[in-house]
């Protein structure tokens, strides 16, 4: 008979912790499960809600139409709409990487009184809700806006900034560039930047320190900073509502409109279930390439 474990003296049982268990798997997992349930379900004939019937419509809509005649025929809308989200998304991801890698270097070689004074200036949007801020880039792109007053000052006239895919890439680089900072600070914090003072004295270029000596010990944040910034943008709505005008649409607003004017639960419940599909495939490939990363690279100039 296998012994029992013991409980040492002020530790709490491992039963204890069934009621966090439970609650977690409530809350992450009972809507996942709800939501592909739905998917799975049938429109009803009026109003919203979902049909208790088995039914792969919704994922047949999400590809293909039927036209007066019963006939199904290849639809590319929503497919547009997923590309969209993509490439928004990847230029997001992008752009906030590229401008937090030098600014989390610089922060990380900073007196540790400075970099905490740093920190908290990137974490300062926080503090306002994300709408407001949203808002502050509509007046910012608007015509009589401070982005046409200083054009004017250049003799330009002024340019239609607002609902388009642009300043919807803008604010949601705003939005997400503190995401990509403060993950690769964090890997940079504890690095001995003396290592790349070595580098340099023994005659390595910029490009071979950064990729030689900087590179394995930030790519840990990297990569943090890449799944922070790609599965939010990819799914983002303010953004696209406000700045885009309701010519942007991206997957977020797609899923709102069927869940509120279009009243097709289980169509949305499907794009929903495509989304989790597609991000747990990208975590796969981005798991699988730092796992190989890591056994490849090396310190050595």
């Amino acid at each position: 008979m296998a012994a029992r474990t013991a409980v040492r003296p002020g530790q709490l049982s491992a039963w204890f912790t069934t009621p966090a268990i439970l609650l977690g798997l409530l809350f992450t997992l009972g809507p996942i499960v709800v939501i592909t349930s739905f998917s799975f379900m049938s429109q009803p004939e009026a109003g919203s809600g979902v049909v208790m019937e088995f039914s792969l419509a919704s994922y047949q809509h999400f590809l293909f139409q039927e036209d007066f005649y019963g006939q199904m025929y290849f639809d590319p809308r929503y497919l547009n709409a997923f590309g969209l989200s993509l490439w928004q998304a990847v230029g997001t991801t992008a752009l906030s990487v590229g401008i937090g890698f030098p600014v989390s270097i610089w922060m990380a070689t900073k007196p540790p009184k400075t970099q905490n004074m740093l920190v908290l200036l990137v974490t300062i949007p926080f503090w306002t809700n994300l709408l407001v801020r949203t808002y502050a880039w509509i007046l910012f792109f608007s015509g009589d806006g401070t982005a046409n007053t200083v054009l004017s000052w250049f003799g330009i006239e002024p340019q239609q900034l607002l609902y388009n895919s642009w300043s919807t890439l803008v604010a949601l680089v705003y939005t997400f560039v503190p995401f990509a900072i403060l993950p690769m600070y964090s890997a940079l914090a504890g690095f001995d930047f003396r290592l790349a003072e070595a580098a340099y004295d023994l005659g390595a270029k910029k490009l071979d320190v950064v990729r030689k000596v900087l590179w394995p010990a930030v790519s840990g944040g990297v990569l943090s900073a890449v799944a922070l910034c790609f599965v939010p943008a990819f799914g983002s709505y303010i953004q696209p509502v406000l700045l885009g005008g309701g010519k942007v649409l991206m997957v977020g607003n797609l899923i709102a409109d069927q869940y509120g004017s279009a009243r097709n639960w289980p169509f949305g419940a499907a794009l929903s279930v495509i989304i989790l599909v597609l991000t747990l495939v990208g975590a796969w490939a981005l798991l699988a390439w730092a796992k190989r990363s890591a056994q490849t690279v090396s310190l050595a100039v």
